[in-house]
């Protein structure tokens, strides 16, 4: 780290364990999807190790004794739970008669959400970090190094250091300082409005009432419906779950403060559930299922819900996951998230810049298309 003017030194653990938590949550500025408590599980149930082809490779930066940069690092065999699809990029690579994989990826693992990624307590130090990543990746002789939805300042740093950067999608609420989720309406389009109502009427028609469930007011019987309705909904799409009941009962053991479980009902028996992540400005919403249909029971269970413990809770945002045109129409606006790549071979470095260099561009006037397709009230409407 010859470029800072404290004397730093970097090296690679294969296991978060070895890591104090206090000393690793002190670098996450309370992000409820980065807590030690998580990763931790994610590795001990085996749903992101080295078994599942998540193999940790932590680059820890430490200046003395004192833990002062970090970054959830992993030697990757897939590209499965990532939400950043590089399949074709693999494909280039097995065509040519090269291995694409592993790869050392840069991800909070099954989780498309944006926030820091080089975790630090002085940005000075995120470059070390960058420079240390791709040496770690040439040293091993990886195809590439990736690095998903990173803060825009990480991400533009991380260009600067020569790593190529890609532009998605996603939908958010945000909250102004809505008093009620009827005031939320008053700022949508008529129709918009209408056709909210009328879903929500169609839910509490069929009897379907909720209940919003956090800390120690989720049980092992919650938990245990949950993780059946989340089951459910990856083999309704024919792929496997990612999750193990083992790694969302740790959840609960540890960091249930943090957790929204949202449980619907039907003449006293449970009827879907979607489970979420908070802190004190935003939540996450991330998995959901449900044991039957019921007409509008998605929406209610994933979105509407949700966004009234938001303006509850007086929270500012809602990430409500990957993709999902449909949340334009509910109130979710298009928000733009990056991620960042490091290609060993000049060759495919340089075809996959072209590539990029197109799709930014379509990308931008997609955002210009939803932007003007907005749910809320034009201007002189209000």
């Amino acid at each position: 780290m010859s470029d800072d003017p404290i004397a730093a030194t970097i090296e690679v653990s294969e296991s978060i364990s070895a890591i104090a938590p206090i000393e690793w949550n002190r670098l996450t500025n309370n992000h409820p999807l980065l807590p030690h408590a998580f990763i931790y599980g994610l590795h001990r149930t085996g749903c992101a190790a080295g078994t599942s082809g998540w193999e940790p490779r932590y680059l820890l930066l430490h200046v003395g004794n004192r833990l002062e940069g970090a970054i959830p690092l992993y030697l990757k065999h897939h590209s499965y739970g990532e939400y950043v699809f590089d399949w074709a990029w693999a494909d280039a690579y097995e065509r040519a008669g090269l291995d694409y994989y592993p790869k050392l990826l840069c991800a909070i693992p099954f989780s498309p959400v944006s926030g820091s990624r080089l975790l630090v307590s002085d940005a000075r130090y995120r470059g070390a970090l960058i420079d240390a990543a791709i040496q770690l990746a040439k040293e091993n002789g990886l195809s590439s190094f990736h690095c998903l939805f990173p803060t825009e300042d990480e991400a533009a740093e991380m260009q600067q250091r020569g790593m190529l950067l890609r532009t998605g999608v996603q939908f958010h609420w945000q909250n102004p300082g809505y008093e009620s989720f009827d005031d939320f309406l008053a700022q949508m389009s008529h129709d918009k409005r209408k056709k909210i109502r009328q879903e929500r009427r169609k839910v509490t028609d069929a009897g379907i009432t909720f209940r919003r469930l956090t800390g120690e007011y989720i049980g092992e019987a919650d938990w245990r419906f949950f993780h059946r309705c989340y089951t459910n909904t990856y083999r309704a799409h024919r792929s496997r779950p990612y999750l193990s009941l083992d790694f969302f009962l740790h959840l609960g053991a540890t960091m249930a403060d943090q957790v929204l479980l949202i449980i619907a009902e039907q003449n006293g028996q449970p009827v879907a559930s979607a489970f979420n992540l908070f802190n004190d400005q935003t939540l996450y919403g991330r998995y959901w299922g449900t044991t039957g249909f019921a007409s509008g029971l998605h929406f209610e269970t994933c979105y509407y819900q949700a966004i009234e413990f938001c303006i509850e809770r007086r929270l500012s945002d809602f990430e409500g996951g990957a993709q999902g045109e449909h949340k334009l129409a509910r109130g979710f606006m298009p928000v733009k998230t990056l991620s960042t790549h490091w290609l060993a071979r000049p060759e495919f470095s340089s075809a996959i810049e072209r590539y990029l260099a197109q799709e930014t561009n379509g990308m931008a006037v997609y955002m210009d298309e939803l932007n003007e397709r907005q749910p809320f009230k034009a201007r002189a409407e209000m």
